[in-house]
């Protein structure tokens, strides 16, 4: 793999635009820039995302990882400070090299205190608008939730019986591995059909995503439960995942172990967890909503280009 020179000048000049527009965005709300450490003793557990690891050789040899997001790092300031926080990060995620994907990009991540998920969508929203506004474009936003979504894409209820599921796939030519259930099925769906029907140039907010789905969000008490969990998608496009925040440090325990078995089962690493995370957790998270948004694809949309290679100064390529 060999990084190339990608950008055109007028990309270059749409990332520093982009950059600065995030910035003046949340200096006038009195949101805190930060920066957390790129190296970590600890990994991701999640099983759709793969760290890179790093050999550090002092006092021995010792294996730590580039982070995959700051998400960790930044709860553990919210626990200390009281700001709202936001950071401009660059990230590592092996195995991922493709149109949209890069081993290493811009994340923009931030975290509102007292927020709910539907309130931080708004900041969302806004936040994108403002970017376009200044780089001269526009984008009209839309929200459904995750049940919205596969009835109209599919007629099937994904909050309840999904036993047809497969057989709707099917009808729509799409290849079900045997023996594919629950929240992978859902996974399959989500993107090769669902996501596939949201239009071009608008952003497609999903909230209320099934409570096997939460990751490190709330629960919310519905009938049937739903994590207080978004996305958000530009055409089929995903552009940023928000939470109202798990606060549960035991629960919080759980999920993550139960994603390392998951790792072990396929034979994959389960790497150690991030145990000062946990601490932060327990000592007292306070309520809050955080996102995580590609900043390298919000500035692909600015810049009206269609690949991630064309957004980024120098793209790895194979």
């Amino acid at each position: 793999m060999h990084l190339d020179a990608s950008a055109s000048s007028a990309v270059l000049e749409t990332r520093a635009r982009v950059k600065a527009s995030v910035r003046a965005f949340f200096a006038a709300r009195g949101v805190l820039e930060v920066d957390t450490p790129a190296l970590s003793q600890a990994a991701t557990p999640d099983p759709a995302v793969e760290s890179i690891e790093a050999r550090l050789r002092f006092l021995g040899t010792h294996t730590a990882y580039l982070h995959t997001s700051p998400e960790y790092a930044m709860k553990r300031l919210l626990v200390g400070h009281s700001r709202d926080l936001y950071q401009i990060s660059r990230v590592f995620r092996d195995g991922e090299l493709g149109r949209w994907h890069q081993p290493e990009f811009l994340l923009l991540e931030w975290y509102r205190r007292g927020f709910t998920d539907l309130a931080l969508m708004a900041d969302v929203e806004a936040l994108i608008a403002a970017v376009m506004r200044e780089c001269g474009r526009k984008l009209e936003s839309v929200r459904m939730t995750y049940q919205e979504a596969f009835v109209r894409a599919l007629d099937v209820d994904p909050l309840g019986d999904i036993s047809d599921l497969a057989k709707a796939l099917s009808r729509r030519g799409v290849d079900v591995p045997a023996g594919l259930a629950g929240d992978g099925l859902l996974d399959l769906a989500l993107g090769a059909v669902v996501v596939r029907r949201f239009a071009p140039g608008v952003v497609t907010f999903v909230h209320d995503y099934p409570a096997t789905q939460a990751a490190l969000a709330k629960i919310k008490d519905t009938t049937p439960p739903v994590a207080a969990r978004f996305e958000a998608f530009v055409g089929d496009l995903e552009l940023a995942n928000g939470f109202q925040e798990l606060t549960d440090a035991a629960e919080q325990r759980r999920r993550f172990e139960n994603e390392l078995n998951v790792r072990r089962r396929a034979g994959r690493p389960a790497p150690p967890l991030d145990e000062a995370f946990l601490a932060a957790l327990e000592a007292g998270l306070p309520p809050c909503a955080g996102v995580a948004l590609g900043l390298d694809r919000l500035i692909a949309l600015a810049a009206g280009v269609d690949n991630l290679a064309a957004a980024l100064t120098f793209a790895h390529r194979l």
